[in-house]
Order: C-alpha cells, then sequence, then structure tokens
C-alpha cells in the first residue's frame, strides 16, 4: 500500500495496532482509508505528530487540534459505529448498509 513511504508505512502498522487493540477495523473503502492515513502522516513529517487530518485547522494548530487516536475516538464509534474521519469502523458495521457518498471530505 504504501510501498515508497516508510512513514506511511509505520503510520499503518500504528493505526493497525489500534484496531487490534479496540476491536475496531478500517473503512471497507481502502482508497479513503490510504487518503487518510497520508494527509495524517503528512501532518506526521511536518509537526512530528499524527493530528487527525478530518479536525486540523489550517494551518494545524498544535496547541488544539486532535492527535489520531482522538480523545472523542470511542464515543464517536459507540454513538455512530465510525470515527469522524470514517477510517475506524465498529466490527460489524462494514455489513450494515451505508452510503459510502457520504463519507466526508478531508481537506488537504
Amino acid at each position: 500500500m504504501f510501498e515508497n513511504d516508510n512513514v506511511c508505512q509505520k503510520n499503518h502498522q500504528r493505526l493497525i495496532k489500534i484496531t487490534e487493540k479496540k476491536g475496531y477495523i478500517f473503512n471497507p473503502n481502502q482508497d479513503w482509508v490510504e487518503q487518510v492515513i497520508r494527509l495524517m502522516t503528512n501532518n506526521y513529517k511536518e509537526y512530528g505528530r499524527y493530528y487527525c487530518p478530518c479536525k486540523q485547522h489550517y494551518p494545524v494548530d498544535t496547541t488544539i487540534d486532535a492527535v489520531c487516536p482522538c480523545p472523542t475516538l470511542d464515543e464517536e464509534v459507540a454513538r455512530d459505529g465510525y470515527c469522524h474521519c470514517r477510517l475506524f469502523y465498529r466490527k460489524g458495521f462494514e455489513k450494515e448498509k451505508f452510503n459510502i457518498l457520504e463519507t466526508i471530505a478531508c481537506p488537504g
């Protein structure tokens, strides 16, 4: 997936560990997952932290912007079945009906 970018690979592995620890899965839309991971990794490369690309200010405000996983991750997944970025999903939610066209657009 991120053959030419070691930093993206490390971030992807970090996020896989989060899904395993929390019992979540990634969004079934692999292109979406790649886009969010790339944007988050770009934030890491520029600012040294994995700022959430869907909740950040432009430019990033390192004093208030959320680092992934967001503090509200578990609450969002419990309530909605997925996080705000639609990166993490509750297991089983991928089988429920959802409209991928409703996926929010991460700026970038």
